[in-house]
């Protein structure tokens, strides 16, 4: 049988501990027992993104497909809301129209979506999400907005300031109260701050002050670092009294941006320029982006000390991918970092800046990214929020050579990652006479399978490129229409003969002409021509590393290989490097080819996996047509062996199968750990490991030098054991921890 599947979703672990909103939390329980849309409404810094978040953990159970984040803050396109949607279900947008796979993936999904910051793009999520509650009746939706989406069957949470702590409370009425819990948590993890009795009236004041708005309290609390509460309250007073004209106490609307200019008041000049012009960037962006586009004038040893200081202050948020350290502005501070911005008269230089960095970089990497392909994926995987908020700028200004070049530039992006938006930025921006936008666009419509649109593009741009004295270029145009004609039932050997004629002696115009000898020999059952074409095709991929045409050069030769102990290595080594490279058509691809050789060695229980999971996988891509007949064979041969009952429970066991685990089962791999079953109960060694340090009292950088790790490897490591363990602060986990001594086995998760 397959392997027992785990819970599905990608909301992330709570970076720092939540704080109260019970009361909120249960409303949203509430209306999603009776509704299928919620709004959190609300302004900014008022804490949506994290209630969100906490309901979308805490009703998880519900929710057997899963409970998925979708982020539309770095987005500026109200057009890519659908792919927006299709990143956070971890789908691919290849084959099919965004909008349109999106409704049809989640038909019959029983899953809840978290839909945060809409409120810059209300009209084109509320038409999606429309669409969504209509079509799939399993799918409930939390949103995040400042106003209602204001659709058919929305209902509002209005997620108000945090409860203010009464004047003249007891020390343990202080202890209890919501906005104080979160001003006392925050100033502990950054310093050695304790609520006494002493200064309990200075940090009530405080919090009544700042309205008990989750980001003001928080950028207040970054201060006790270096001031007393005592201290920071008249320099914040005066703050108020300055924004709002003498009186004594500041409209609700002004606390937060007098927060925000009291913290960035306190910066030396240098970090002021910085923080507005890190507006630029539309999504994350890394150390080295900024010493390229915003250091200007700036001291170059002291960008990443300003960066460090920013974090440090609450102003700038660490938000890793991966290995790669990255930096995000909060909404709200993007906002006042580009009014800021633009009352300093730089927003048009350094928007133009930005735009050519990213130009340039994707332009300077494009002849290596073939040898390159995973350390240019990762890159992009980064940067793709700013290089998307490029191009709009691009087609609003009418730049359409810059977005041309960069669009063409990051065309192995949008052949990996998202073929859909790749052709809507071309199309939006016509390729016309471009010769790399021209090709591109052309071999986006073969992923497609779109012959009619391919064939002629391609052609084009093959003569563009004999007239520009481009051979490899025209090469490559030449076999990728060669592939389209006999995709359409023509014939290509025409347009592949003079390709194989033209072809200079290199790696990458030969293993492109081999890759379409390959394909276009299965399609004519030519299989010795196959076995020549891709033999050799692989020993030159290996030769320059060309990961991209390797997996699919394995595949082709394995599907022309007669003997099976030969042919499962081939199709083994072409899905683990689809999955290094996170490739999903080659993933669809490969899997369907395992499946039939899984029926052709009468492994039917595991062929019958396959095929469910080679259906269930689908979404997003195509599939080579020469592999539908050895499919059919394979469904048909599988369904006789084992009867119509057994094939039809297993196909489905294959469809219940996340990615991860149908390519490990594919692979013949055991089934990814589960959770731990030891008195660590969930947790992981290393993680049971750093949360009995948590319970000692340990900070985090006394555990990075207990464990010679990271800071950051550490905060990732509590972040998860907060979600893992259903705990919202460090104490619970310490508790978690004793009493799981106690037992000497693994209690309950707290609930």
């Amino acid at each position: 049988m397959a392997r027992p599947a785990r819970r599905p979703g990608n909301l992330p672990a709570d970076a720092t501990s939540f704080v109260g909103r019970r009361r909120e939390l249960a409303e949203v329980r509430q209306k999603l027992a009776k509704a299928r849309l919620v709004s959190l409404v609300g302004p900014g810094g008022v804490g949506k993104t994290r209630l969100a978040l906490r309901a979308g953990t805490e009703l998880a159970r519900g929710f057997p497909d899963g409970t998925w984040l979708v982020e539309l803050a770095d987005l500026r396109d109200p057009g890519l809301v659908a792919n927006a949607v299709l990143a956070g279900l971890d789908l691919r947008d290849q084959a099919a129209e965004p909008a349109e796979l999106v409704l049809s993936y989640l038909r019959d999904k029983r899953l809840l979506l978290v839909v945060d910051n809409c409120e810059h793009l209300l009209a084109a999520t509320a038409a999606l999400l429309s669409r969504i509650l209509h079509t799939a009746p399993g799918v409930c939706v939390v949103v995040t907005s400042r106003e209602p989406l204001s659709v058919a069957g929305e209902h509002v949470v209005t997620v108000p300031p945090l409860d203010l702590p009464l004047a003249q409370a007891s020390l343990v009425q202080v202890r209890q109260n919501e906005a104080v819990q979160l001003f006392v948590e925050r100033a502990t993890a950054i310093g050695r701050f304790e609520l006494t009795a002493a200064n309990a009236s200075a940090v009530v004041e405080l919090c009544r002050r700042l309205d008990g708005l989750p980001l003001a309290i928080e950028l207040a609390a970054v201060r006790t670092r270096v001031l007393s509460v005592a201290q920071i309250l008249p320099r914040l007073a005066d703050r108020f009294a300055l924004l709002t004209g003498g009186q004594a106490v500041a409209p609700r609307h002004h606390t937060l941006r007098a927060t925000i200019d009291w913290s960035h008041d306190l910066l030396t000049a240098d970090e002021q320029a910085l923080l507005r012009r890190l507006c630029v960037f539309g999504g994350r962006f890394t150390v080295d982006d900024v010493e390229s586009v915003c250091a200007q004038d700036l001291p170059a040893a002291g960008v990443l000390d300003a960066v460090a200081s920013l974090v440090d202050k609450s102003l700038l948020i660490r938000d890793d991918v991966g290995e790669v350290a990255c930096y995000r502005l909060h909404e709200t501070m993007r906002e006042y970092a580009g009014i800021k911005l633009r009352e300093a008269g730089e927003q048009e230089s350094f928007e133009r800046r930005c735009a050519e960095y990213y130009r340039d970089r994707c332009l300077e990497s494009l002849p290596q990214v073939r040898f390159r392909l995973l350390e240019w994926l990762a890159w992009m995987d980064v940067e793709i929020d700013n290089i998307r908020s490029v191009l709009g700028q691009c087609v609003l200004r009418g730049d359409r050579r810059l977005g041309l070049d960069l669009a063409a530039a990051a065309g192995w992006f949008w052949a990996t990652r998202a073929t859909s938006e790749g052709v809507r930025w071309l199309d939006e921006l016509d390729a016309g006479e471009h010769l790399l936008a021209q090709f591109m666009r052309g071999f986006l419509a073969v992923l497609q399978a779109d012959a009619d649109t391919a064939g002629p593009l391609l052609r084009r741009a093959a003569a563009a490129a004999e007239r520009a004295g481009l051979v490899p270029v025209q090469v490559h145009a030449l076999t990728l229409a060669a592939i389209v004609a006999h995709t359409a039932g023509e014939d290509g050997h025409d347009l592949l003969e003079a390709a194989a004629g033209l072809a200079p002696n290199d790696h990458l115009s030969t293993i492109s002409v081999r890759q379409a000898e390959s394909i276009i020999g299965l399609f004519d059952g030519d299989l010795a021509t196959v076995r020549t074409a891709a033999a050799d095709g692989i020993r030159r991929c290996r030769a320059v590393d060309d990961l991209y045409a390797l997996e699919m050069m394995l595949a082709n030769l394995a599907l022309a290989t007669p003997d099976f102990d030969e042919a499962r290595p081939l199709l083994a080594e072409a899905l683990h490097i689809a999955r290094r490279l996170d490739d999903r058509v080659a993933q669809h691809h490969v899997l369907g080819a395992l499946a039939c050789h899984a029926a052709a060695t009468q492994q039917q229980r595991l062929a019958a996996q396959l095929l469910g999971a080679t259906e269930s996988l689908r979404a997003g891509t195509t599939l080579r047509p020469y592999l539908t007949p050895a499919l059919d064979t394979a469904r048909a041969a599988t369904r006789a062996a084992l009867g119509d009952t057994t094939y039809q429970a297993c196909l489905e066991d294959g469809r219940r199968l996340s990615r991860a685990d149908a390519i490990a089962l594919a692979l013949g791999e055991p089934a990814p750990a589960a959770a731990t079953s030891t008195a660590a109960g969930p947790l992981t060694p290393r993680e049971a490991e750093v949360a009995h340090l948590v319970a000692e009292g340990l900070s985090n950088r006394q555990i990075a030098t207990r464990l010679h790790i990271s800071d950051h490897t550490v905060d990732s490591h509590i972040r998860r054991i907060l979600v893992k363990l259903g705990c919202t602060s460090r104490t619970q986990v310490a508790t978690w921890i004793t009493d799981a001594g106690r037992s000497g086995s693994s209690p309950e998760p707290a609930r």
